[in-house]
């Protein structure tokens, strides 16, 4: 089997539910395919993520144009750096960028500001900090980025998407700081079940991803066993991410039914029953 081939339909679930974080403009198939793919199993509704200002105005777009999409829009921690310091060797998609300094990431903000206004935008993320691939030249400009993100959900009454590698404590020391929006989603979350319990008392959704099917990832199930099912979100972060056992092959919505299974298995609850809870988890999350 080719590891570009993309995966076959999952059996559909039951009962609806949403894929609460995934990147419709980095997949092969257009948002219809997508869309008709996802609804054939029974993920009747997708938050698209946007990164960067373009990717933002794409998802808003998108939502504009199809019910069934949810936008989220952003500058991704990564990004914040580049529009500061640049990126002369082109490491990231978007391509070699010269720097921009402060006022090109103020101009920036400014756009994600205005498209997170808009009412089909419903969250205001991905954003966060990562001391993955961003060193620690590029960390100050991580955090007033998502500092600034996070009074943009604020002023605008929408849900905050966080993403969160490598910088837990840093993550939660901001949060604290600056006062979390009433609704803070931990995408893709990777902490550990002492970090859920942190996130669970402050009221924090955590959607989890494909690799709560991976086999080394233990740690990531102990935080789902712990996490309250009221707070419990799944996402696909597509392309990314592919649940086992298609790791390495593409991921699309289409896909959640196999990760929200492994996820029921871990939570000790039916199928039917955590996609229902998941669903209205979603709509509360991003008051759809």
């Amino acid at each position: 089997m080719s590891r570009t081939e993309a995966p076959p339909l999952p059996e559909p679930l039951r009962v609806p539910v949403a894929d609460s974080h995934t990147h419709l403009d980095m997949q092969d198939a257009t948002v219809e395919e997508a869309l008709a793919r996802a609804a054939a199993v029974n993920v009747t509704t997708v938050v698209q993520v946007g990164c960067d200002v373009a990717g933002s105005r794409w998802a808003a777009e998108t939502a504009a144009a199809h019910p069934a999409v949810h936008a989220s829009v952003a500058l991704h921690p990564n990004e914040a750096p580049r529009i500061v310091h640049g990126d002369v060797e082109g490491t990231a998609r978007q391509g070699a960028r010269e720097p921009g300094g402060k006022a090109a990431l103020d101009e920036a903000l400014a756009e994600i500001d205005a498209l997170a206004a808009l009412d089909h935008v419903r969250g205001v993320g991905e954003t966060g900090l990562d001391f993955f691939r961003t060193g620690p030249e590029g960390i100050a400009a991580q955090e007033e980025s998502f500092r600034a993100h996070i009074e943009i959900a604020k002023r605008h009454g929408k849900a905050l998407v966080i993403h969160d590698r490598d910088a837990h404590a840093d993550v939660l020391r901001v949060l604290a700081d600056a006062g979390a929006p009433e609704r803070t989603v931990f995408h893709c979350y990777s902490g550990d079940a002492d970090m859920a319990r942190i996130c669970a008392r402050a009221g924090y959704f955590m959607s989890f991803a494909g690799n709560v099917t991976f086999k080394n990832a233990q740690p990531l199930r102990d935080a789902l066993a712990v996490a309250p099912t009221e707070l419990v979100l799944v996402e696909t972060d597509a392309p990314f991410l592919t649940p086992a056992p298609y790791r390495g092959r593409p991921n699309a919505p289409y896909l959640i039914p196999v990760t929200l299974r492994a996820m029921a298995g871990v939570k000790g609850l039916e199928e039917d029953t955590l996609a229902a809870a998941i669903y209205d988890n979603t709509a509360r999350a991003f008051d759809f």
